[in-house]
């Protein structure tokens, strides 16, 4: 079996450092996919894929920061700070490679993962560009983050009815 080769900037992440921040992400991370109405684009729809964590104590954050090196860290009008990584490139360069390595322990986390992860392979091979592949995406889309608390500004009724 060949063995992984891992990017230079992620082999220098310390084992226990990645593992730590893994393990924080499995239990406080989120990865989401929301839709955005655009005018400007042919199916109307943009993806927008997002990473983030919110804490009120902001050392983590800063250590995601650091070894993914992408994302801005923010503070919210409750006092919580947040991590969030939404340039297209980060995720696909970073945050994805990262936990590839450093993986997820809970069955909830690495099925949104999963998941995540075939959508940014579908809009990185452009086929969020096609009504077939942007359906895809949003079906695949109702699978992540299942359960309570889940909000959507858009769903499948909606986007699927502006394709009519």
């Amino acid at each position: 079996m060949r063995k992984k080769r891992w990017p230079n900037w992620l082999r220098k992440v310390p084992q226990e450092k990645g593992w730590y921040l893994a393990g924080f992400v499995d239990g406080e991370g989120s990865f989401n996919v929301s839709l955005r109405k655009r005018n400007d684009y042919r199916l109307s729809w943009q993806i927008v894929m997002a990473f983030n964590v919110s804490q009120r104590d902001i050392t983590n954050l800063f250590l995601l920061k650091k070894y993914l090196g992408c994302g801005k860290i923010k503070k919210r009008k409750d006092g919580l700070y947040y991590f969030e990584v939404v340039n297209q490139k980060s995720i696909f360069e970073k945050v994805i490679p990262f936990f590839r390595k450093f993986y997820f322990l809970s069955v909830s986390k690495k099925r949104n993962f999963s998941i995540f992860r075939k959508i940014a392979n579908l809009v990185e091979e452009g086929s969020h560009l096609s009504k077939d592949g942007l359906r895809e995406i949003i079906e695949l889309r109702e699978r992540l983050n299942t359960g309570r608390g889940r909000k959507r500004k858009y769903n499948q009724r909606d986007v699927f009815t502006s394709q009519k």
